[in-house]
């Protein structure tokens, strides 16, 4: 199974209200790499649940578009738009059990996972043996979900979310109040299936050790792609229209109207703030 790429160009999203529109995407330009791992991280109200809803074809994006590999998923129809998520994408809401029949067995729930990749691609469908392993639930296919501890209900989840062999893992906070046991064996399973099946992953998380662990962060911030954090290392972005956010932690010194000198000295980009007038 290879994975799907990800790219965002321009995205919008508007939400109508009453009182106002409320702007939860201002432009994210993104690219993601087939068989990458990505954590979006973010204070609440940043844009990245609403990002991760457009890319599970959940919404469509107001402006801009969203490519799933070849795929432009704002010109599918909303019949296309689900048997996609019941082939080429798994999606994982927030809270394990949103995604699972508590009453039912983990063997249960893959085979109902599994039903319309069954109808398009029954050579692909694997054993929900196979699937539980996959996430370190061997022998645990006939014991009901509600059986099951927090962190064994959150890859029984998972496995639910990869059940079609998907090229496209979406996974809404994977880690949410997990001990650090528990938590340490869902990212396991996420790198596990990962270096497998070459599965493309994302995650919306607050958890940092989630973001360390897939090497790769973007920071949503005020609807936009605040900065990248790789190797360690933070980048800022150049966003489609040629902003790019600053720190948080520069915001105290440079606030919003700042005036900034900017010069290309031997290929470094050297930002000079404007000293006010003197009064």
């Amino acid at each position: 199974m290879n994975g799907l790429a990800v790219i965002c160009r321009r995205v919008v999203q508007i939400y109508r209200a009453e009182g106002g529109d409320v702007v939860a995407l201002a432009g994210v330009d993104l690219e993601i790499a087939p068989g990458e791992k990505v954590a979006l991280v973010g204070p609440s109200g940043s844009g990245k649940s609403t990002l991760i809803a457009l890319l599970a074809g959940l919404m469509r994006p107001s402006a801009g578009r969203v490519h799933l590999g070849q795929t432009d998923i704002g010109k599918l129809t909303d019949g296309e738009l689900a048997r996609l998520r019941g082939t080429d994408l798994g999606v994982v809401l927030q809270g394990a059990t949103r995604n699972l029949l508590p009453y039912a067995t983990l063997e249960d729930n893959i085979w109902l996972a599994q039903r319309r990749v069954r109808k398009v691609r029954p050579a692909d469908v694997e054993p929900a043996e196979s699937v539980a392993a996959l996430v370190g639930l061997l022998g645990y296919g006939d014991r009901r979900i509600d059986q099951l501890s927090p962190g064994a209900q959150q890859r029984a989840a998972l496995a639910v979310g990869l059940a079609a062999s998907p090229g496209l893992l979406l996974v809404d906070e994977p880690t949410s109040r997990l001990d650090p046991v528990a938590r340490d064996e869902v990212l396991s399973a996420l790198d596990r299936v990962n270096a497998e099946r070459g599965t493309t992953i994302v995650a919306v998380t607050h958890d940092m050790a989630v973001g360390e662990a897939f090497g790769r962060v973007v920071t949503i911030r005020d609807g936009r792609v605040g900065a990248e954090g790789r190797g360690g290392r933070e980048f800022a972005v150049v966003a489609g229209d040629g902003t790019v956010q600053l720190p948080p932690a520069m915001l105290a010194s440079y606030p919003p109207g700042t005036l900034f000198s900017v010069d290309d000295v031997d290929g470094a980009v050297m930002l000079e703030a404007e000293k006010p007038a003197a009064g």
